[in-house]
């Protein structure tokens, strides 16, 4: 029963891993870096989640639970250990502003939409919000790519709007190391949340809604109005965590006692003959 149940697992691992093996191989990435990455994964976890008494697992264990050797696996922790897996995903620059803008007590009126914001001035400005929260982009260039982008509109008294409240990554390596940290792996830690047999209170919320009946010819139709629906969904949850950033003070910078938390909603469409999925 066991081994059937493995074989299971593995044969919807396979079909999960097709796609993401499609984004490496367009990126020029083969299978010896990915098992060189797979392999940091299962050093890393089997480490710090399977220790006793609070303390990282033994080389033994480790190699035990992994298959790996002794060797490999202390040449992997080495690696680990050094920061050479460290992967720091930065916000991008011009989401950061947007978000800020459509946040931050500050810049809202008294209804909570955006302000209209003057370039530059002593009050509420554009400039004020790139130099709190851009970084160390320019204004002038913040505003053009914000102008590039369509995000922001500027009128003929030269106040500028806000008119979208985030902006996707334009690289394709951008767009690729964006959808791993912030679709794939929210989405593969709620499975393994609540997959755990240990699992503490009630599990985190998990939807799918999918059929295979759906005509040639209504697809468009559908991918629109779903896009339609699922971005007012997102904007709307977006409201609920703006809120709570600011429910106990106005300085949306604070890191004290916080956690990450978030939603995810997706859309696709299954066109792989070759993979045997069943709703």
């Amino acid at each position: 029963m066991q081994a059937t149940a493995q074989r299971n697992v593995l044969r919807a691992l396979l079909v999960a891993l097709k796609p993401i093996a499609k984004m490496l191989l367009r990126n020029g990435i083969g299978f010896r870096e990915f098992a060189e990455i797979a392999k940091s994964a299962f050093v890393d976890v089997s480490t710090n989640e399977y220790g006793l008494r609070g303390r990282p697992t033994n080389i033994s264990r480790v190699a035990v639970m992994t298959g790996l050797t002794r060797k490999e696996v202390r040449r992997i922790r080495d690696k680990i250990s050094s920061g050479d897996e460290d992967l720091v995903v930065k916000s991008n620059p011009l989401s950061e502003v947007l978000h800020r803008w459509f946040s931050t007590p500050e810049f809202l009126s008294a209804n909570g939409t955006p302000l209209k914001l003057p370039f530059d001035g002593a009050g509420p400005s554009f400039t004020g919000l790139v130099r709190r929260f851009g970084g160390d982009i320019p204004p002038g260039a913040m505003r053009t790519e914000l102008k590039r982008v369509k995000a922001i509109v500027e009128d003929g008294n030269g106040l500028l709007e806000a008119v979208k409240r985030d902006v996707l990554p334009h690289e394709t390596t951008d767009k690729l190391i964006t959808g791993l940290v912030h679709g794939l792996y929210p989405m593969a830690s709620a499975i393994a949340y609540n997959t755990n047999p240990n699992i503490v209170g009630e599990p985190w919320t998990q939807r799918t809604a999918a059929t295979k009946h759906v005509r040639n010819e209504d697809i468009s139709r559908i991918r629109r109005i779903s896009r339609d629906r699922l971005v007012e969904f997102t904007d709307s949850v977006d409201d609920l965590f703006m809120a709570y950033e600011t429910l106990h003070g106005e300085d949306p910078t604070s890191n004290e006692s916080e956690t990450a938390i978030g939603i995810g909603v997706f859309y696709f469409e299954h066109s792989d003959e070759n993979d045997e999925i069943t709703w």
